[in-house]
């Protein structure tokens, strides 16, 4: 079963509160610092009667009617963004960057938005100094330089901003721009969660979980991942139904954690789908159905998930909750072998061996239990030694033979045993020296 994900926090959020179902790394739209205003009528020109003519209409449309134009009618709203921008008014100045950067009403320009970012920023613009941050993060318009996004960041973040609280937090735990410092992380994380910035209130359950700059507490780790997950935040929604699974700051609920994995499931997160997936074949929480399981399993497969895939080829291969097929068992294994998953590589060299949906190969079976059992998969390394001491699909070599099948043994692999006495029969004393050696240095290499 998976584990809680390790932080992952994003420095791609450019918008000024979290939106339900936001994700880490998705790309929103620039920050802004004007409010909610009720929409005012568009004109096609200014008429008698308006306050200040032009003037007047320009301000209101960059400043009040900005969300509306923008749709409505982007090459107008550019116009009028530039002519107050250029009287200096840092509300437009950072508007009109904002629609450079996004290309709406005039042609993309990275680095006329920095441009115009900046002259609002260095005016105190809050929603300015957070863009020129993230522009400065992700290299548009500006060199990369996480100090500078540090410093943008932080002139945001003092004035309240939470996209750059949140993201100046994320900076200090992955020590970008400024010292790696937890602690200074939780604080900038708080208060941004305190705004409920559903990125940062997820984060923040991630360094609870982990006692990363505070003490670790699961407890807490529940509550914040709680208030991400009620906003639709589909990592904190997986978090919190590892936890439920688990145990961990709070009572073990299977219900409850299949309730959270199936609310992340269903906004396509695949280690959600995989674990519900594995609920629905055990039984927990949930009435046990092998059809329920390969049909989570699937949908986690088709997104790239290495354990779903594995799973899922598995159940082609025992026909549980889909019709048996070899083939497409192999399929499957080998997309998560690709992906370096002992355990598939274990399964499709099983196949190879036995000749189930592919050709039968002992080389090809050699290969593939040579990777598992190089990632210390106890039945590979066996298999592996077994190969060799039988020459097949590789050549005979009663050391290797040895050596493969002691690293198993010492894993407590029963059938290892019983082979590692067959195979020293074989042997003089120092081939077995020699094996023996070969094992403990493979040990020492891979247990640094």
């Amino acid at each position: 079963m998976m584990q809680a994900l390790a932080l992952t926090a994003a420095l791609l959020l450019i918008c000024s509160q979290a939106q339900a179902g936001d994700q880490e790394g998705g790309l929103a739209t620039f920050a802004k610092t004007v409010g909610t205003h009720a929409e005012a009528p568009i004109a096609a020109r200014a008429r008698p009667g308006d306050e200040g003519g032009a003037e007047a209409r320009d301000r209101r449309d960059c400043l009040e009617d900005f969300d509306k134009l923008v749709v409505a009618n982007p090459e107008r709203l550019a116009r009028a963004c530039r002519r107050v921008a250029e009287e200096g008014m840092a509300q437009a100045q950072n508007n009109l960057g904002r629609l450079y950067a996004d290309g709406q009403g005039l042609p993309q320009d990275y680095r006329e938005a920095a441009n115009w970012f900046r002259k609002a920023a260095e005016q105190g613009d809050a929603g300015a100094q957070y863009n020129l941050g993230v522009m400065y993060v992700t290299a548009q318009g500006v060199p990369q330089d996480y100090a500078e996004a540090a410093t943008w960041f932080r002139k945001a973040a003092e004035q309240a901003n939470a996209a750059a609280q949140y993201n100046l937090g994320v900076l200090y735990a992955k020590g970008q721009g400024v010292p790696l410092d937890y602690a200074e992380s939780v604080n900038w994380l708080h208060k941004a969660a305190e705004q409920d910035y559903a990125a940062a209130q997820y984060n923040l359950g991630v360094l609870y979980e982990h006692g990363q700059g505070v003490a670790q507490d699961y407890a807490e780790a529940v509550k914040w991942y709680k208030k991400a997950a009620e906003q639709r935040y589909a990592a904190a929604q997986f978090n919190l139904g590892v936890l439920y699974e688990h145990g961990q700051g709070v009572a073990q609920d299977y219900a409850e954690a299949v309730k959270w994995y199936k609310k992340a499931a269903e906004q396509r997160y695949a280690a959600a789908q995989f674990n519900l997936g594995v609920l629905f074949y055990e039984g927990q929480g949930v009435p046990q159905s092998y059809a329920e399981a390969a049909k989570w399993y699937r949908k986690a497969a088709e997104q790239g998930n290495a354990q779903a895939q594995n799973n899922f080829g598995a159940m082609y291969a025992h026909g549980d909750g889909v019709p048996q097929d070899n083939t497409e068992a192999v399929k499957w294994y080998r997309k998560a072998a690709e992906q370096g998953m002992a355990e598939a590589e274990y399964n499709l060299a099983l196949m190879y061996d036995q000749g189930q949906g592919v050709l039968q190969s002992y080389a090809e079976a050699a290969k593939w239990y040579r990777k598992a059992a190089e990632q210390g998969h106890a039945d590979a390394q066996n298999n592996l030694g077994f190969m060799y001491a039988t020459g097949q699909g590789v050549p005979l070599d009663y050391i290797q033979a040895l050596m493969w099948i002691k690293l198993a043994a010492a894993q407590g692999n029963q059938n290892a045993f019983e082979n590692r006495d067959k195979v020293s029969a074989l042997m003089t004393p120092s081939q077995i020296d020699e094996a023996l050696e070969l094992a403990h240095d493979w040990l020492a290499k891979h247990q640094q």
